[in-house]
């Protein structure tokens, strides 16, 4: 007599990253996207944040500001509507060139550093993190399209602070880029397995770097550095 036995397979279904729970528990979603990364969704939901966050700053723009640039008055009209479609339509491409540039100097550490992560799990994780400043950008976007001011200048940074008009290094200091670095510090440790002290190491250093262009760009355009 021929027995049969029915073997049951128990699969463990790895429970999906969140980019709410970025805000509220980013080490879980981390060890999450280690497990089970995702891009494609994040990436649309994150582009899209971006894309509102950035047509806010266009509609915050007006006339005089061009105008001060040097612009003809009666082309500013024209080259106004023309630079309010391009902001929006940056807003699209710029958290997918970020993340992929940022993924990609990440792997190129992480294999230094001898981590098993892969190129999809990095671009995973910094797609998540982009989450953070996506909501800076609306929040920001959004105070200034109400009051009004230099939509350049977030209302969340030191210049904010101190009510400056041209954006400057203090701009830098801002509450979402300095939870960005944070952040990412947490996932270079939790996703990409490196230590402590060169999760955060990196993280620190790409935070300066970000404040260097800054202040390159302030002295190309004439502005205060600070």
């Amino acid at each position: 007599m021929l027995i049969l036995e029915n073997q049951t397979e128990i699969i463990t279904k790895v429970p999906k990253p969140s980019l709410l729970g970025m805000f509220t528990s980013p080490g879980e979603q981390f060890e999450r996207i280690k497990q089970n990364p995702k891009i494609w969704f994040p990436l649309v939901i994150v582009s899209i944040l971006y894309a509102i966050g950035m047509t806010l700053m266009a509609l915050s723009m007006d006339a005089s500001a061009l105008i001060e640039q040097g612009i003809p008055e009666d082309q500013v009209d024209l080259v106004l509507g023309v630079t309010k479609v391009t902001i929006a339509i940056t807003g699209i491409l710029t958290p997918i060139i970020g993340v992929l540039i940022s993924s990609a100097i990440h792997l190129i550490i992480t294999k230094i550093a001898s981590s098993p992560v892969t190129f999809k799990q990095l671009f995973s994780m910094n797609t998540y993190i982009a989450v953070i400043g996506a909501a800076g950008l609306i929040l920001n976007t959004g105070i200034r399209y109400i009051i009004g001011g230099n939509s350049e200048i977030y209302v969340t940074s030191l210049a904010g602070l101190l009510n400056q008009d041209k954006v400057g290094v203090l701009g830098s200091f801002e509450v979402f880029s300095i939870w960005t670095m944070l952040i990412t510090a947490i996932g270079l440790y939790k996703t990409a397995q490196l230590s402590k002290g060169l999760a955060w190491t990196i993280a620190i250093v790409f935070f300066l770097i970000g404040i260097g262009f800054t202040l390159i760009g302030s002295l190309l355009q004439g502005a205060p550095m600070l």
